[in-house]
């Protein structure tokens, strides 16, 4: 049983934190959307800061989430697990993925993510 779902905006927002939340602030604050999925800025470099970005908005953290991401990708990539991806809902209850940049591994972890989805979003939303 599949969702019906619609992309509301895509951007590309340089590597600075304060540009990156402004970003997904102006996403949460209306509630233009239920969930908002970011890609790259979670790896170990100086300018990874997506998450740093994520846990400036994030009231409730979906930790098991970002966990299931890590554990289930890590059987085809090992590097996987050096994600330092956020999950989690803001106070307007919108739910922020933060995704790695490498698209494959974009691929896996939304083969984690999307089957739960429905029912994430269905509690969100009740």
């Amino acid at each position: 049983a599949g969702f019906a779902a619609s992309v509301v905006q895509i951007r590309v927002v340089p590597d600075e934190e304060g540009g990156i939340t402004e970003a997904l602030k102006e996403w949460c604050e209306p509630r233009c959307c239920d969930v908002i999925f970011t890609t790259g800025g979670t790896g170990f470099g100086p300018r990874d800061v997506t998450p740093e970005a994520t846990r400036r908005l994030v009231q409730r953290p979906a930790e098991g989430l970002a966990r299931a991401m890590a554990w289930q990708t890590s059987f085809q990539e090992p590097h996987s697990i050096l994600s330092r991806g956020v999950c989690g809902i803001t106070g307007q209850g919108v739910l922020i993925v933060n995704l790695p940049g490498n698209p494959a591994a974009v691929r896996q972890c939304l083969s984690v993510v999307l089957p739960v989805l429905p029912h994430a979003l269905k509690m969100l939303n009740s």
